[in-house]
């Protein structure tokens, strides 16, 4: 008999089963809480709940560690590639020298989508936001690929994971060219993944478009830091839809439309925003302040995390991409100075260092995505570009979990109890 806890509540008493993960906090079992006790947990948020088992990533908010499969993201990040994380993600295990190649191989033979689908663009205003419309296409791909949505064969879901992955890249880039008015530019097999997407995105059939190295590296860290991040709100999204037996586009879609918002996709392009309007580095001091006056609703956007009370892992590997970027590109914008010199003083101000406001993940990525030229507006779509492989590998867990059932959070109910209806004339 293992650990139990123990809960008693007026004259109840009910026993439960704690659980071990291989690391991290232990959790209660309490399946059985409402048909033992006739009562349910409330937990807003499910801030405390521990909603499925997974082997794929593991958060440490307190230490700031965040591992894949077990390896830390600094090394990933440091010595990977996206492709060879994304690997790691769906198999559990690093890739062998021709498991590798076979990956790339298949990938980059998926990077087409049906020509169909491109005609689904002129169906949106030219100022439609691309989140609107990665929502729409990646949503319509079910309809163009029902040859591999049967989710209870393994093979169908290995083709489909591999086709979410590979086009992404391509409808996110078309999303981008149909903005601004571009012709759409179709995938090049020679080019790496990421090398391929920015070829996509700033190419034009006039010209051959030139691909600087620092500026592909610092994509591919971009995007390995945003492939995985335990049960986030979109993940969480994409396990819950697909608990229904939903296909696995659909379970994608939904997972963007959720990433759309603000509070979690959007935090990069809010700090951009910040940045541009603390406008240059003489100005800080006075928004220093302003962050500081708990009645100015002015706040410092990329600073501090949910989930990370220390330095953000992502965010070490960022730091250091960010001048690479920008000496690579020679780039002179009193912006990124601005960003430079805000992180310096927050960091070694003691108001942000008891309250643990270190800069994170968003902070770096939106300077050096808009070094390299991204409109703001496109920012979470690479976000949910990069997330799209932890999005099919936590749902590839959770089909595979033979204990997996279907979605259903409980509530407190605080309407109306029972009454009667009264006719309209006599109301």
């Amino acid at each position: 008999m293992g650990d139990q806890a123990k809960l008693s509540a007026g004259d109840q008493t009910a026993d439960f089963a704690v659980l071990k993960g291989s690391v991290g906090p232990d959790v209660v079992d309490i399946r059985k809480l409402y048909a033992d006790t006739g009562m349910f947990t409330f937990d807003p948020g499910f801030t405390s709940t521990a909603s499925c088992e997974s082997a794929l990533t593991y958060i440490d908010g307190e230490e700031g560690v965040l591992l894949h499969r077990g390896y830390p993201i600094g090394q990933l990040a440091e010595s990977s590639s996206f492709m060879e994380v994304s690997y790691l993600l769906l198999n559990g295990e690093l890739p062998s020298q021709q498991e590798m190649t076979d990956f790339n191989y298949t990938i980059s033979r998926h990077t087409m989508v049906h020509e169909q689908l491109l005609q689904f663009y002129k169906g949106f205003r030219r100022d439609a936001h691309p989140m609107a419309v990665m929502c729409g296409v990646v949503g319509a791909l079910s309809a163009f690929y029902h040859d591999s949505t049967d989710i209870s064969d393994p093979e169908h879901r290995r083709i489909s994971s591999h086709r979410l992955i590979a086009k992404m890249p391509t409808i996110a880039a078309a999303a981008y060219k149909f903005a601004i008015g571009q012709p759409f530019l179709y995938p090049d097999n020679s080019l790496s993944y990421t090398g391929n997407f920015l070829r996509m995105t700033f190419g034009v059939p006039a010209e051959e478009y030139e691909l600087h190295p620092a500026v592909e590296r610092a994509m591919d860290r971009i995007f390995i830091l945003h492939a995985d991040h335990e049960q986030n709100a979109s993940t969480s999204t994409v396990r819950l839809a697909g608990s229904s037996g939903a296909n696995p586009f659909a379970c994608i879609a939904a997972g963007i439309a959720c990433l759309w918002g603000p509070a979690h996709g959007g935090a990069n392009e809010a700090a951009l925003n910040m940045l541009r309007e603390i406008g240059t580095p003489d100005k800080i001091p006075h928004y220093i302040e302003r962050a500081k006056d708990k009645d100015d609703p002015f706040r410092l956007m990329g600073f501090g995390h949910r989930v990370y009370k220390n330095y953000d892992p992502r965010a070490t590997v960022m730091q250091s991409t960010v001048r690479e970027v920008l000496d690579a590109l020679k780039v002179d914008d009193p912006l990124f100075e601005t960003a430079l010199q805000l992180e310096e003083i927050a960091l070694n101000d003691d108001y942000f260092a008891e309250k643990k406001l270190f800069p994170n993940v968003d902070f770096y990525s939106g300077i050096i995505l808009s070094a390299i030229g991204f409109p703001t507006t496109m920012f979470t779509v690479l976000f949910a570009l990069a997330r799209t492989v932890g999005w099919v590998a936590q749902w590839n867990e959770m089909i595979s979990d033979p204990g997996q059932k279907i979605g259903r959070p409980r509530q407190l109910y605080t309407g109306p109890v029972q009454r009667d209806y009264v006719p309209l004339e006599k109301r």
